[in-house]
């Protein structure tokens, strides 16, 4: 059986700016799947440069915050990416978390209606645009999973769960996987051979989500209730140490990926297996930054 390769997780660092578009080139040429761009920085800039870039890669925003501008003006850059990637570009839009929404200074309403009032207004003003791409919604609980079936074109995750993905994935009907409901999980990924060095790395990754009530309530729908209220309890102490004593291992593999190339590549096949059709692979390195992180995945795809 062919290996099938993920999508990559790429974002434009100040001051390399040019050379994350160099990266973008190389990671088609690799043959990879798709590239997607998180919320850090300006992922549609970053999404415009890549349409100039490569020619048959698909790429998008993972999470475009839907508080950072008016859904028609969103609407407006979307479809001109649509029409200049001849069909490749995605459009990943999300609620975003409550640090961030505090940091912005916005108020907001509740994230589903919140969510389903964009989606429309950006859809109604496109009209007259061209239309929009696929629009992907940012998930993670069965409520923004039915909203992503019936007003989106896929529905993307961040730090999904492996043994709950087909719980979720069983959310979406039949008839609009068949149409190509497209599915998507951010997956934070460490290549090393010493598998404790990666996970601790994914540990500080994920620090700051388990930190979020929403991610702490989704994982304990996963079963992981135990590892979860031990969080809480370190978080309400300000003891960061023990907030990272409690992220299991057991937890920490159901939704990173750590150790030597071949158990990465074995574990993206997983998701693979559980019915995400792109996997996207965050890569972190635990000797250096993403320069460092990309070329140890691309090693692994040699």
């Amino acid at each position: 059986m062919s290996t099938r390769l993920p999508a990559l997780s790429l974002a434009a660092v100040p001051g390399r700016r040019a050379t994350t578009l160099e990266l973008a080139a190389d990671i088609e040429r690799r043959g990879f799947s798709g590239i997607y761009c998180p919320s850090f920085g300006d992922a549609m800039g970053l999404c415009l440069s890549i349409a100039h870039v490569t020619n048959t890669i698909e790429f998008g925003t993972s999470i475009q915050p839907i508080y950072l501008q008016h859904p028609a003006a969103l609407a407006t850059s979307a479809s001109y990416l649509h029409e200049i990637a001849d069909g490749r570009f995605r459009l990943g839009v999300g609620v975003t978390h409550g640090p961030v929404i505090k940091r912005l200074g916005v108020e907001t309403g509740r994230p589903l209606s919140d969510m389903r009032e964009y989606v429309e207004t950006m859809r109604s003003a496109a009209e007259h645009m061209g239309g929009l791409p696929p629009v992907v919604l940012a998930t993670l609980r069965d409520k923004m999973v039915g909203l992503a079936v019936e007003v989106g074109d896929g529905a993307v995750w961040a730090n999904g769960s492996l043994s709950r993905m087909p719980h979720s994935v069983g959310l979406i009907p039949d008839d609009r996987r068949s149409e190509g409901f497209w599915i998507g999980n951010m997956i934070p990924t460490v290549i090393d051979d010493d598998i404790d060095a990666a996970r601790a790395r994914n540990r500080k990754t994920l620090q700051g989500y388990v930190a979020l009530p929403n991610y702490r309530n989704y994982w304990i729908e996963a079963g992981y209730e135990e590892e979860m209220a031990a969080v809480t309890t370190a978080l309400d102490a300000g003891d960061r140490d023990e907030v990272l004593a409690a992220m299991s291992d057991r937890w920490l593999d159901d939704c990173t990926l750590s150790g030597p190339a071949t158990r990465v590549r074995d574990g993206i096949e997983a998701w693979f297996d559980a019915g995400v059709t792109s996997p996207i692979v965050v890569p972190s390195s635990t000797s250096g930054g993403q320069a460092k992180a990309f070329a140890e995945l691309f090693d692994a795809y040699s």
